[in-house]
């Protein structure tokens, strides 16, 4: 797994995207199977962050089954854990991420209107967030921060 910020800019989509989670999710020593893969496409096809159950009700429509929201978390929640996903923590919904394996901070301004999640890279302030952290004797394994408020066109 490659370290915080060595990362492209260039953010794959489609089935490039679905192509590198695959690659990334068996290098971490897990299956690519079916339902991870629908989890994971019908999440990325989503620009805003997505709630389990929004994605267990689009995949059972799709697929003509329940699909039990649990089964959509512990997908996500592993997702989360090889940097397939990202979470927004303060409305518990789901980004894919579009760098699949690689480590990176993660700065979002998220709006409160309209729900949207921009992603920004800011080295100098996730570096400070690390320091910060290992000056209080604390490793920070995955460091997300959060910006609420209004977005460029719902505060117009």
């Amino acid at each position: 797994m490659k370290s915080a910020h060595d990362h492209s800019h260039c953010h794959a989509t489609g089935e490039a995207l679905v192509a590198q989670a695959q690659k990334a999710l068996v290098e971490a020593g897990e299956q690519w199977t079916d339902m991870r893969k629908d989890v994971f496409v019908e999440l990325a096809r989503h620009e805003r962050p997505a709630s389990a159950y929004l994605i267990a009700d689009n995949l059972a429509q799709a697929r003509g089954k329940r699909v039990a929201a649990n089964s959509v978390y512990r997908i996500l929640d592993l997702f989360v854990a090889t940097n397939l996903a990202i979470k927004i923590e303060s409305s518990n919904a789901y980004l894919a991420n579009a760098h699949p394996g690689e480590s990176h901070d993660c700065i979002y301004l998220v709006c409160d209107e309209c729900g949207e999640a921009a992603h920004v890279d800011d080295k100098t302030i996730s570096e400070k967030l690390r320091t910060l952290a290992a000056s209080n004797a604390f490793q920070a394994q995955r460091p997300v921060l959060e910006i609420r408020g209004l977005c460029g066109q719902c505060a117009a």
